[in-house]
């Protein structure tokens, strides 16, 4: 079972720290500026978007959302453990950002530029770089960019090309590896120093320690449900396989929350011959 971190055992990779930090809009604009090579005069990050700052949000969103004057969108996440989906997940954010911006009633031509932004400590591409920039370019003519306005931009932890990206994001990218006790040495890198200092301020947080506690709680409820969830959809894939399942045993299994009942339920499904049966076994 993963043991749950206090809020002082928590670096930047932390995804709650991340989101925490990057909640100061002239640290967010010193980060988007530093990863995408190009000024940008003032960032507004959106708190209603994120649990950390809105704890009625549902559906536990652990990113970071911001936009700029220019109206430009950026999607921010840490990604710790390997995940081969981040190419469809990524598409999957530009298409949220869309989608939210024309329910507003903008027109397609009105859409921004978006930025999906994944910061990796591991090497999504296998390629030894710090940073991977991907935008839709024409197969038959690659100079010929589709000019849709989205790129996704992976960075890596793992990355050895020093020379090809600006010192800034190597001293950065090495304190995202960093564990708990070198995350607070000296990498003598001033973005780097306020962010140590804003992640020490986090943690002296009274408020911050209590949001906290509150993420965790909302995360082991969601875990809970989705476990309670898949559980429900065996029994009754099981007994559908028995027959036609009656009205009011499916709306007692849907509405029951016990896992251990659930567990206990699933077994019996699995051994049963028949509906029936199953039904005289869950007494």
């Amino acid at each position: 079972m993963r043991r749950k971190k206090r809020l002082q055992e928590l670096t930047i990779k932390d995804n709650f720290m991340f989101g925490a930090v990057m909640a100061d809009e002239e640290m967010c604009r010193e980060f988007l500026e530093m990863v995408l090579g190009f000024p940008i005069e003032k960032v507004r990050v959106s708190k209603e978007h994120s649990l950390i700052y809105n704890p009625e949000y549902r559906g536990v969103r652990l990113d970071v959302y911001a936009k700029d004057d220019s109206h430009t969108r950026y999607n921010v996440e840490m990604q710790v453990s390997k995940d081969d989906s981040l190419p469809r997940r990524s598409r999957y954010y530009h298409s949220q950002i869309d989608m939210e911006l024309l329910l507003s009633n903008i027109s397609y031509s009105e859409l921004p530029d978006s930025y999906v932004i994944f910061i990796c400590d591991y090497d999504p591409c296998g390629r030894k770089k710090y940073r991977y920039s991907f935008s839709n370019y024409c197969r038959e003519d690659l100079p010929l960019e589709l000019g849709d306005g989205s790129c996704t931009v992976y960075l890596s932890t793992e990355g050895k090309n020093n020379d090809e990206v600006p010192k800034e994001l190597v001293k950065f990218l090495k304190y995202v590896k960093a564990d708990l006790n070198k995350s607070t040495e000296d990498f003598e890198d001033d973005f780097v120093k306020r962010l140590q200092e804003n992640v020490r301020k986090v943690k002296e947080s009274r408020k911050m320690e209590e949001r906290y506690m509150l993420l965790e709680e909302l995360l082991k409820t969601e875990r809970n449900e989705g476990k309670a969830e898949g559980k429900m959809e065996g029994i009754l894939d099981l007994l559908e396989d028995l027959g036609e399942v009656p009205d009011d045993l499916r709306v007692m299994i849907e509405e029951e929350t016990s896992l251990s009942k659930l567990r206990s339920w699933l077994k019996a499904a699995a051994k049963a011959e028949s509906i029936h049966q199953f039904m005289e076994q869950m007494q």
